[in-house]
């Protein structure tokens, strides 16, 4: 599936009748050869959007998977970057891959190191009950929010305010919705009523939802959780025919 790295119809099958945990275990060794690793362009337009904010020291990526978010990290923070995610199999994956080793090389489109000499740590917990002290200026995730439920959001956004000092920063991307009647609406649209027939009908479950992140819900669950939070436009990402962004940065500020 996807590429001839990727996996195969089998391997997905096995890995959807999992639970979350053990289902990317198995995924692990090829996830960077799936849709499902967030692209390079969109990982390349946080930083962009995210440097000027800084400067930051330490970073946390949550849910980190193989580490696409921790790369990101390792091009914003100048002392110790970290990764937590809840899959053995992922933060082996993320571990075994090759790491930058050149703080010299730039990034053409903002003249700074592409790389710092960041420590990288990588750590397996839950991200309901994260390990850590305040200890970190920026904290990011990319592509989970939709294995948690709704009603586990307050928990999560809890922790990420808890493990960041005064005047951190949470950040990650959300796209714009698709229209209404498009092919990727309907696409979203089925893949989440399959889900809940999935869970209804086999156990363990597996929670991966496309259409329970709603942004307006989102930033009003932030904001009781103690943070202020703006909208940045990820200008690189581009517009949709209205003229609004295609995917936009939420910017949480712990108080």
């Amino acid at each position: 599936m996807f590429t001839p790295q990727g996996p195969t119809l089998r391997e997905l099958a096995v890995q959807a009748f999992s639970s979350i945990e053990h289902g990317y275990d198995l995924l692990a060794p090829k996830f960077d050869h799936t849709p499902f690793r967030t692209p390079d362009h969109v990982l390349d337009a946080v930083v962009r959007t995210v440097r000027p904010l800084g400067p930051f020291a330490r970073g946390l990526d949550i849910c980190c998977g193989t580490g696409a978010g921790v790369g990101v990290l390792r091009r914003l923070c100048d002392e110790r970057v970290t990764g937590v995610d809840f899959s053995a199999g992922m933060l082996a994956a993320a571990a075994s891959a090759p790491a930058p080793d050149s703080a010299t090389a730039s990034d053409s489109a903002s003249g700074f190191p592409e790389f710092t000499s960041a420590a990288v740590d990588w750590v397996r917990a839950d991200a309901r009950a994260l390990p850590f002290a305040p200890v970190f200026d920026l904290a990011v995730s990319f592509g989970a929010f939709g294995h948690f439920l709704p009603a586990e959001r307050p928990v999560l956004f809890a922790q990420a305010h808890a493990v960041l000092r005064p005047g951190g920063l949470f950040v990650f991307p959300v796209p714009a919705p698709p229209r209404v009647g498009s092919p990727l609406y309907w696409a979203l649209w089925g893949f989440d009523s399959a889900m809940r027939l999935r869970n209804l009908l086999w156990h363990p479950r597996f929670v991966m939802y496309y259409r329970t992140f709603r942004l307006p819900e989102v930033l009003d669950e932030l904001a009781r959780t103690g943070f202020t939070t703006e909208l940045l436009p990820l200008t690189d990402l581009g517009q949709r025919p209205d003229g609004s962004p295609r995917c936009a940065l939420v910017v949480a500020r712990r108080g």
